[in-house]
């Protein structure tokens, strides 16, 4: 039983919200601490509930930053180079990828794999860490959502785009034809499309239904704007204005009647009632338990691409907990990588995004890269053990052979950078955490590039090939980086960051009624 209750520790000997904050070398922003007596808190600042809705619809309702503009200019131009790229290959055809015989799989399905496996953290975050009740995860839930959602999409991309002929790909959905031809339910490429369907939509409801009230404080905020007036007078004119040059430059900014309308769709009639709250927290917790299995059958779909194939290097049941695992690893390292450059530039976002919950991110990459370094080395062991000439020839190819560069890559990014999270100046220091992730990313798409490398090397030496990715790959795969990053950038121009709901359900305002002795007439709503 801890000493102290962490919501307690939030509102005491803390400094007020947005002000500067020292850095102290042992317990960083006062929420790093090794003393089990001792709970960190969860939120920094002296908050209470009026501060926490002001700071995150803060971020929404305030002048548009120049640096999103600048970031949303590169990133759509970006999405809209990658989208030309997906018009010249549907008019050109797929002979304008790096394909060959027998590396019939290029990019596109590594670019798939790896896209699936970064959406993964969001389910994780929101379902499992939810219903282990970790309140750390209040800070960054909506980031993981949000990402996946995203992610999911991009990957999707890739499926519809490799068939060669994309006016053909409804014929991955269970439709008969005019011939009664109907889809082979045997082929795993079947399988992703429910499998990553019903990810994305038990996802999207997950996201959606978390923002629900948020939209709806955003809606009656946008409402109240509303009526209130705005006079713009002429710089020439005396002060104060006259009434008839105030009755004819106050007007009311359309932008607010805007929002206003389209929060109120979104919000679907939220009002704030108990009734509302109760089947809002009963269905949010049965959303969780959704999608919890899906963490862990979504990814082993993806991985019977391979794993019910006869290739060398693919036939092997450590498939699925190996992308299991690869998948949590990656999708951690991408939340880091969108979150961190968002805790610097939005003010207030590091009294909730602290020092804490950065290093407890930096242990669950830890211990999944952990996981992924082992399942290399079982690999190679099985293939020793089983004695099978071409399995070991596949996995001698893949450390020796023509693509042991990306080999070697694949195992410096994901084995060995993030052991070095087990010292505590680097699950600390922000951007260190920002550069490592971005490692373990890389890593990860080499992992993906290193199994469908194998097809270079089938059977039979005579047909054995190099693969290199054209222009087209690689401005592709780059495109989808940018339809990625566009959509992050208006989810956090347009959208709630932070679930303004469960922060406050975290501060020591939330349990006043657990310490009836404290001192609460400061709190408000």
């Amino acid at each position: 039983m801890s000493a102290i209750h962490p919501d307690e520790a939030t509102a005491i000997g803390l400094v007020r919200p947005g002000s500067v904050r020292e850095r102290d070398p042992v317990t960083i922003d006062g929420t790093v601490t090794s003393d089990p007596t001792q709970r960190p808190p969860l939120v920094l600042g002296d908050h209470d509930f009026h501060s926490v809705t002001e700071t995150v619809c803060g971020w929404i309702q305030q002048k548009t930053p120049r640096w999103w503009m600048a970031a949303f200019s590169v990133s759509a131009s970006v999405a809209g180079f990658g989208t030309l790229m997906i018009l010249y290959l549907i008019i050109t055809g797929v002979g304008v990828w790096g394909l060959n015989n027998p590396m019939t799989w290029g990019w596109a399905i590594v670019n798939f794999v790896w896209w699936v496996g970064i959406g993964h953290a969001g389910t994780l975050i929101s379902a499992i860490l939810c219903l282990f009740k970790q309140k750390w995860r209040v800070s960054i839930n909506r980031f993981a959502e949000a990402m996946t959602i995203f992610a999911v999409i991009c990957a999707g991309t890739f499926p519809g785009i490799h068939v060669g002929r994309v006016w053909m790909a409804w014929m991955l959905f269970p439709i008969p034809n005019s011939n009664s031809i109907w889809p082979n339910f045997r082929s795993p490429l079947l399988w992703d499309v429910f499998a990553v369907g019903t990810y994305f939509t038990v996802s999207l409801l997950f996201w959606y239904m978390g923002m629900i009230p948020d939209i709806a404080t955003l809606r009656d905020r946008c409402v109240k704007m509303m009526k209130v007036p705005v006079t713009v007078g002429p710089m020439w004119a005396p002060h104060p204005l006259p009434d008839f040059v105030k009755r004819a430059t106050t007007f009311q900014l359309p932008m607010y009647k805007v929002g206003a309308m389209a929060y109120s769709v979104l919000a679907l009639g939220w009002r704030f009632s108990s009734r509302h709250w109760w089947n809002y927290e009963k269905a949010y917790i049965l959303l969780a338990g959704v999608a919890t299995p899906l963490v862990l059958s979504v990814h082993s779909v993806v991985s019977f691409d391979f794993a019910v194939s006869i290739v060398p290097g693919w036939h092997t049941t450590i498939f699925p907990p190996y992308f299991v695992a690869g998948a949590i690893f990656s999708g951690f390292a991408m939340v880091l990588t969108l979150l961190i450059p968002a805790r610097e530039l939005y003010p207030g976002m590091k009294d909730f995004v602290t020092a804490r919950t950065l290093e407890n991110m930096c242990k669950i990459i830890t211990v999944t890269g952990s996981m992924v370094g082992f399942a290399y080395i079982t690999e190679f062991f099985i293939s020793w053990y089983g004695g099978n000439p071409y399995e070991q020839g596949a996995f001698i190819q893949r450390a020796f052979g023509q693509y042991w560069w990306a080999y070697a890559a694949m195992m410096f990014c994901n084995v060995l950078s993030p052991h070095v999270f087990w010292f505590k100046w680097c699950r600390t220091t922000p951007w260190f955490i920002f550069g490592m992730s971005i490692i373990v990313n890389i890593g990860m798409w080499f992992e993906r590039f290193v199994i469908v490398s194998s097809l270079s090397t089938d059977y039979m030496p005579s047909s054995w090939a190099y693969y290199s990715p054209t222009f087209v790959d690689i401005m592709t795969f780059v495109g989808t980086l940018g339809i990625f990053m566009t959509l992050f950038l208006l989810f956090c121009r347009f959208l709630p960051m932070l679930p303004i709901s469960e922060v406050k359900n975290v501060l020591h305002a939330a349990h006043a009624h657990l310490h009836p002795h404290d001192d609460h007439s400061k709190g408000g709503h």
